[in-house]
């Protein structure tokens, strides 16, 4: 991880207490952090896509949330799994489903379809949920 070196050693600690916290059965889905702010996405995706064009949510609305939405639920999915290893494996998916969902928001932001204020704030969050997911990645068992 690059950056600010307190926020690293905050993802890297919150990666290792969710990885423990998991293992015992002590946490709900909806209290990861990881998992609210990749819902929080979704979210600001959809409210976005929904006043666009019929054309334009068929073009690139759909993908995008979907894309949007998949990254929660590969969290989710993958939580609900008995061993690190699946569990791993959604990670990646996520990941990919976030890489999908940059390069979404980057066509809209080119088809001036997003506003400069909503790509950034977007942009954020995208860049600490892959901070987020890199970290719970490499730091989490793999059985």
């Amino acid at each position: 991880l690059a950056g600010n070196p307190a926020q690293n050693h905050w993802l890297f600690s919150t990666a290792l207490q969710y990885i423990r916290i998991k293992k015992l059965g002590l946490m709900k889905l909806e209290d990861l952090r990881i998992y609210t702010l990749a819902m929080q996405v979704g979210e600001d995706v959809w409210q976005i896509v929904m006043p666009w064009s019929y054309f334009q949510k068929d073009a690139l609305g759909k993908q995008w949330i979907k894309s949007a939405d998949s990254i929660a639920a590969n969290i989710s999915e993958g939580y609900g799994r008995y061993h690190f290893k699946d569990s791993k494996n959604f990670s990646y998916f996520s990941r990919g489903s976030l890489f999908e969902t940059r390069t979404w928001l980057t066509k809209a932001h080119d088809r001036n379809l997003v506003t400069d204020q909503q790509f950034q704030k977007l942009i954020e969050e995208i860049e600490v949920l892959g901070k987020m997911l890199n970290s719970y990645i490499t730091k989490a068992p793999s059985q």
